[in-house]
């Protein structure tokens, strides 16, 4: 089996719509994708109608967290999307996007780039607004090359130039609450340096003992030494190793596929999931 359990759509900060996103999912070959878009579950309908023959839908959200004033994200699985407690917190860090969104292109003009939150939006469309349709329009305006090259401390990264906090949950909260949905949580890229400030492993302990599941060590932003330093991690801590592209279509240089997670976990996923159920596709419209 061939199973990718980090991928975005235009519901969030992907650039193909989530139908788009499960056709090319299965014609790259995957048996398994999950649809994980940033504090959201708005794309799963679309998945859903249209999930060819062959593929199955795992639903789930990335969340956006923060530790002791770091960044990190949490991608919960099949959880229930309609538990009110996990639903009211998702649309709270949803809904402050905006005005982050606002606040960092008011310090981007401080600093001469002529962007404009309509430029924003419409790069965003019906997704949850982030930093890389901010992004996205400094690649367009030819203030950088590419989105990447973006998320500098001159411009976007966590402490940059045009960098705006926003609402995150704490990580022992957010695992709190996908435990009571039903879900399953997973630490995204847990050592993913060139973004920003990772949490300790010491962190990563800690929320071991509080409940979580497992943590993505197969992705774009590990290279093999931390790979392997950190399925050393998730041996000693009883922890799940996922492996995924995080794919964003062609908002980044990821590929569907570029990393999978092993079968035997993703059936331990299922297994430890009460909230939802992954879905075999009968041919989507």
């Amino acid at each position: 089996m061939r199973i990718d359990l980090h991928t975005h759509s235009t519901a969030s900060d992907g650039t193909d719509t989530p139908a788009e996103l499960v056709r090319k999912a299965a014609a790259a070959g995957l048996d398994v994708i999950a649809v994980t878009d940033h504090d959201t579950t708005r794309g799963h309908a679309e998945a859903l109608a249209a999930l060819p023959a062959g593929l199955t839908l795992v639903t789930g959200a990335e969340l956006s967290c923060r530790l002791d004033g770091v960044s990190m994200h949490m991608l919960a699985y099949l959880f229930d999307p309609q538990e009110p407690a996990l639903f009211a917190e998702r649309e709270l860090v949803r809904d402050d996007r905006v005005p982050r969104a606002k606040g960092m292109i008011a310090k981007l003009n401080g600093l001469g780039v002529p962007v404009t939150w309509e430029q924003v939006a419409r790069i965003a469309g019906d997704g949850s607004v982030g930093r890389p349709h901010v992004a996205t329009a400094l690649v367009d305006l030819g203030v950088v090359p590419s989105v990447s090259d973006a998320f500098t401390r001159e411009w976007l990264a966590d402490g940059g130039r045009a960098y705006v906090e926003k609402h995150e949950t704490d990580p022992f909260e957010a695992l709190r609450l996908v435990k009571n949905a039903g879900g399953v949580a997973v630490f995204a890229h847990p050592a993913a340096s060139k973004r920003g400030r990772t949490v300790p492993e010491s962190a990563i302990a800690e929320l071991a003992g509080a409940g979580l599941d497992g943590i993505e060590v197969d992705h774009m932003d590990h290279d093999p030494g931390t790979r392997a330093r950190l399925r050393g991690l998730a041996k000693e801590l009883g922890l799940l190793v996922t492996g995924s592209s995080d794919y964003h279509g062609g908002r980044k240089t990821c590929v569907l596929g570029e990393f999978m997670t092993d079968p035997e976990v993703y059936g331990e996923i299922t297994r430890r999931a009460t909230g939802a159920f992954p879905v075999p596709g009968a041919g989507g419209a």
